[in-house]
């Protein structure tokens, strides 16, 4: 029972949360999205090893994107690539976040979710090899 009323509380909180945001109007509802959208990049970091590595990549590769790339656009597509990755690598590791808030024992559709979710990774990470390489050569 306690269980039970200690996932009821858990939702009215998230209920409460999601009444105040909805609330807030201008700039303070900017505020807040920013406020939770730096909260979001702070887990990632903190608990994904793939994310932090990803970070340290863009860390390296932005400043050479500004010096490899001839022209605007070049450095534009070499950035779009980078910033590619990190996006597809936080929704991915979303998907896994919500995967595993539903349960931790083995589920095909659970699976599946994170293969998707994995093959989407991959696929931003082919995209970066590809365009980095057009726009290099």
């Amino acid at each position: 029972m306690s269980e039970l009323s200690g996932k009821h509380r858990a939702a009215e909180s998230e209920k409460e949360l999601t009444a105040v945001s909805a609330k807030k109007k201008g700039f303070a509802r900017l505020r807040a999205a920013t406020v939770y959208s730096v909260e979001g990049l702070r887990a990632c970091f903190a608990s994904e090893e793939a994310f932090r590595l990803e970070i340290m990549l863009a860390v390296v590769l932005t400043p050479l994107a500004f010096w490899l790339g001839d022209s605007p656009a070049e450095r534009g597509l070499l950035l779009v690539a980078i910033v590619l990755v990190l996006l597809v690598e936080l929704l991915n590791s979303a998907i896994e976040a919500v995967v595993d808030r539903i349960g931790l024992e083995y589920h095909a559709l659970s699976k599946k979710a994170k293969d998707i979710g994995s093959a989407a990774v991959f696929i931003s990470l082919v995209a970066f090899v590809v365009l980095w390489v057009a726009v290099l050569l």
